[in-house]
């Protein structure tokens, strides 16, 4: 790992009408248009779902680093992640996002400890401390056949 501070760098073009590239230097571009939510056609990334999927795949790879240094053996991680978008004093805030995952262990693994390194995976995960969201991590443990 490199030391801190961490930088990254996205660039972002907008025209009055259509798509929104958003670009960072060695990766494919993405295009975004507003949710349905706000008017938009659906079928894009949008600001909302990005954070969303940023938070969940933080939080699965700080799991995997975290499993990976306590020498815990997991299978498989899957995540659904949901997000309560309310109007608060007059601005749109995200209040809630609930990480609904699913680990995949071997046969005898100790739920518990699992259980617990998800809980550090997303307390470690640094888009999650960068929000003021509550945040909740439901797990389903569930051991390999």
């Amino acid at each position: 790992m490199h030391p801190f501070p961490h930088h990254y760098r996205v660039r972002i073009g907008i025209r009055p009408e259509g798509e929104v590239s958003l670009d960072s230097e060695g990766l494919p571009q993405l295009r975004s248009l507003p949710p349905p939510e706000w008017g938009g056609p659906g079928g894009y990334w949008a600001p909302e779902t990005l954070l969303l999927a940023a938070l969940g795949d933080c939080t699965m790879m700080t799991f995997r680093a975290i499993a990976r240094a306590s020498r815990f053996e997991w299978h498989e991680l899957a995540a659904d992640v949901e997000g309560k978008l309310e109007r608060i004093e007059g601005n749109s805030r995200f209040t809630e996002i609930t990480l609904r995952v699913r680990l995949v262990v071997p046969a005898g693994a100790d739920a518990a400890r699992a259980k617990h390194l998800l809980d550090k995976a997303e307390k470690g995960c640094p888009v999650s401390n960068s929000l003021t969201a509550a945040k909740h991590i439901e797990a389903e443990i569930v051991e390999a056949a």
